[in-house]
């Protein structure tokens, strides 16, 4: 008890200091984000600790808790952050740290599979409302001087996350898959006491109703469809009756999002900027490329742990090397982007990113030799996804006018959690939900299959080179009602 006393006095004394907003900020960031690699290296972990009496749960099964995640996020970052337009951007952010504090107790505590499914759905209702009002925060924390700076900073925690994930996942699963989840605990915490205190109160800034609700759920219905289809079809087989039911369903939910959002006043998603020729390309070069992304990270820890048999710590160890040469290629490359803009890069990192799948499929075998055979794979497609994941996102944002800028990142983000999802559903499909050393071939086939995405993505960027002015796309004259109807999320940190 004295101890934590002596912990809450020392943060409520740090909330008194100038650069303790920033600090909230920056923490619950990286927690979110951290968050989505961690619990890559731990899903065969838990596997095997919920096992039944066939053995250890399936792949079908344990993709939900990433897939689960990943769809609630995407349907929510809009309502998120509207809500916090029109709440105060401020205790939307609190109670997201709060839900996503309490939901990883849940997850770390969680006895079946399907409460731990439910409680990843809980965390990531709390991290679609940290995520688009914390750059609101951040901005509004700092002097006007400083916001360059804070704001560089707000998107390089996504890349130090994606470098500290799979070491980090790898020493907690080593201890117990639970503290994956429960080391959120003491950083919630810690965000909270000294958030109340530091944070500042920016005021709401529109009134109205939230964006569309059901076009969220519709949003849900249909990813979790799709994704429930391609899941179970190894086992059911592509033309039984559940399978074909979950096909039906995902396409008459889509249509009906898509119909739902071209007459909605306020949609979840302003589908109308797909029209836009350089927005719809980003996006679609988003897709694709986050879905050959979602492939390569879950198929290099199940290849690692379930056909090499190493450890939770020796696989993060071992793919800590791609992650790692995400944010110094970004940073790197900054000039380059700027000189010769941003398709040139984004088909540089196609083409890197498929040249180290294509090596995973001719050279990893299931005989282990790390440094002649993953390693070549892991620094080519880290190069890959700092030069391509970054520049998709920032085409997609730059591609928009000002006055629908905020929606237009919203979809872009939206996309990225899509994109996951149905990597993961594909991977599944493909490799089945049993892997063991007689699965090389479907490795092979699924590491082909992301390298052709990313080709794909490559011919995306040289579409986007071709139209060399880097600048937002006229949509007509902006109209006032079509400003205030965004749903005013801001970009998530890479």
């Amino acid at each position: 008890m004295l101890c934590l006393g002596c912990a809450m006095s020392t943060l409520l004394q740090f909330s008194k200091h100038p650069r303790a907003a920033a600090a909230v900020v920056l923490v619950a960031v990286f927690m979110t984000n951290l968050d989505l690699l961690i619990v890559n290296v731990a899903l065969p972990a838990v596997g095997e600790d919920f096992s039944g009496a066939g053995g250890a749960a399936d792949l079908g099964s344990l993709s939900w808790i990433l897939n689960a995640y990943a769809i609630t996020f995407a349907a929510l970052l809009v309502v998120a952050g509207r809500a916090g337009d029109r709440i105060g951007q401020r205790p939307v952010f609190l109670a997201g740290i709060a839900v996503f504090t309490l939901a990883s107790l849940g997850c770390a505590l969680a006895p079946d599979l399907g409460t731990l499914i439910v409680a990843r759905v809980v965390q990531a209702v709390g991290a679609s409302a940290q995520i688009p009002t914390s750059l609101a925060l951040l901005l509004a924390a700092v002097p006007a001087e400083r916001r360059t700076q804070a704001t560089r900073g707000w998107a390089g925690v996504g890349g130090l996350a994606a470098a500290a994930g799979p070491v980090a996942g790898g020493l907690l699963t080593d201890v117990d898959w639970r503290w994956v989840f429960a080391v959120n605990l003491p950083i919630g915490i810690a965000a909270l006491v000294v958030g109340r205190s530091a944070l500042p109160k920016p005021a709401a800034r529109e009134t109205g109703p939230l964006p569309d609700l059901l076009g969220a759920l519709l949003v849900i219905v249909s990813i979790a469809s799709l994704s429930g289809a391609l899941v179970q079809a190894p086992d059911q087989g592509w033309t039984s009756g559940e399978t074909l039911l979950l096909l039906a369903v995902a396409v008459i939910a889509s249509a009906a999002f898509v119909l739902r959002s071209l007459r909605h006043p306020r949609p979840l998603f302003e589908l109308d900027l797909l029209r836009l020729p350089r927005f719809g390309a980003a996006n679609a070069g988003s897709l694709l490329f986050g879905v050959a992304f979602s492939i390569m990270l879950l198929s290099n820890v199940l290849w690692c742990q379930e056909v090499w048999h190493w450890s939770a710590l020796r696989t993060g160890l071992a793919l800590a090397p791609g992650p790692a040469l995400v944010p110094v290629v970004t940073v790197l490359t900054t000039r380059a982007a700027q000189r010769f803009g941003q398709g040139p890069l984004i088909a540089a990192g196609g083409v890197l990113f498929a040249g180290g799948m294509v090596w995973s499929a001719i050279f990893v075998s299931v005989t282990p030799d790390y440094v002649s055979e993953l390693l070549p794979s892991q620094l080519l497609t880290g190069a890959g996804v700092g030069l391509a994941l970054g520049t998709l996102v920032a085409a997609g944002v730059h591609a928009v006018p000002g006055h629908r800028a905020a929606t237009g990142s919203a979809l872009v983000n939206s996309v990225r959690q899509i994109s996951a999802t149905i990597g993961v559903a594909v991977l599944v499909a493909v490799v089945g939900s049993h892997i063991d050393a007689t699965s090389h071939h479907d490795f092979r086939v699924v590491w082909y299959t992301a390298a052709a995405l990313s080709l794909v993505t490559s011919a995306v960027g040289a579409q986007l080179s071709r139209g060399r002015g880097q600048g937002p796309e006229r949509t007509g004259p902006a109209a006032p009602k079509e400003a205030q109807a965004t749903g005013r999320a801001l970009p998530q940190a890479p």
